[in-house]
């Protein structure tokens, strides 16, 4: 079993005390009440990532823009915060949560689940994505994201998943729309304790770890090469370590059938003990300029890291091979 010491000291050098906190929390197993976990989530509303992601948003007037806009709207910067750890009642994040509850509980509630041959099409990941951070900052028993928990429930397929694909030939789950949307639903159930959503939880999980993560259920091959290219943040896309996180927080992370993705995992990592980017989906910002109007498209307004180790791949790596139970490393180590 491979010693990640040397990853886990470099996490808890970060700048950043989002990644000082959660490596301190999820990996190196410290005490919640310790100074060092106390100093770090303290100041996670002044990390760099954080501040970075609460500049601009839900902003009015001539900076507005939609929500959904990729990757300034309130949307995507939510799904970061939340992942960073910001605060419950951070008052903008808390503002523009409620923001993105409304605009998608009426684009739900104004509209028919459209079905063909029987399954509903539905881009799923979107009300996933947003079930996930509205759970996290509170909001779960708001009836309007029962309502949108409830709808996304209705509209799984037989195999455990959901597909926005028109297509009436369309017969199996989208990896890409149900990845999100598992998440989403995970974090619905153990804010609420809902059995509904426990078992749609059960279900979509099944999906993914019967395709062994990211093999055809068909052949056994590799279904896509692009898959299993380390990137973050993964937005709306599949990616096999965003995957294993994920199935980790629903229960699953010492499943057999994680192991062969396990092992690409730890293949990947360098002689150092990190993991480096191998893609991006984001854009970085032109010449640091933080106009919103401005901006292209895929823009992010945090630089996540573009090449060389990348502090959040290594945070999700670590995280996925301490819950299957192959990370050997102790708090007192870092203390």
């Amino acid at each position: 079993m491979t010693d990640y010491s040397r990853s886990v000291r470099w996490l808890l050098q970060s700048e950043d005390p989002s990644i000082r906190y959660i490596t301190l929390r999820d990996v190196a197993g410290a005490n919640i009440d310790s100074a060092e976990v106390i100093s770090a989530k303290s100041g996670i509303p002044d990390g760099p990532k954080v501040k970075a992601l609460l500049s601009g948003l839900g902003g009015t007037g001539r900076d507005e823009v939609h929500p959904y806009r990729k990757w300034t709207g309130d949307h995507w910067r939510l799904v970061s915060l939340v992942n960073l750890e910001v605060p419950l009642h951070t008052a903008r994040v808390s503002e523009a949560a409620h923001r993105t509850l409304g605009w998608l509980y009426k684009a739900l509630s104004n509209r028919n689940l459209a079905r063909k041959n029987g399954l509903a099409r539905m881009h799923a990941s979107v009300y996933g994505n947003g079930l996930g951070v509205w759970s996290r900052l509170g909001l779960a028993h708001d009836p309007r994201v029962e309502f949108v928990a409830r709808r996304v429930i209705s509209a799984q397929w037989p195999d455990g998943g959901w597909n926005c694909d028109p297509d009436p030939k369309a017969y199996h789950s989208s990896f890409h729309e149900s990845l999100a949307t598992l998440w989403g639903l995970t974090e619905y159930q153990k804010a609420t304790g809902s059995g509904e959503a426990a078992e749609s939880v059960r279900k979509a999980s099944e999906l993914f770890l019967s395709h062994r993560i990211f093999r055809s259920h068909t052949t056994g091959e590799i279904a896509r090469k692009e898959w299993l290219k380390l990137r973050y943040p993964v937005y709306w896309h599949f990616n096999f370590l965003e995957a294993m996180r994920i199935l980790s927080l629903a229960g699953h992370g010492n499943d057999e059938r994680m192991s062969q993705s396990l092992d690409l995992l730890e293949s990947k990592c360098n002689p150092d003990g990190m993991w480096e980017v191998e893609g991006c989906f984001w854009r970085p910002l032109d010449n640091g300029s933080l106009d919103l109007r401005g901006l292209r498209g895929s823009t992010e307004v945090v630089d996540w890291g573009r090449r060389g180790p990348n502090e959040m791949i290594t945070l999700n790596a670590l995280r996925a091979l301490k819950s299957a139970g192959r990370l050997r490393t102790h708090f007192s180590e870092f203390s």
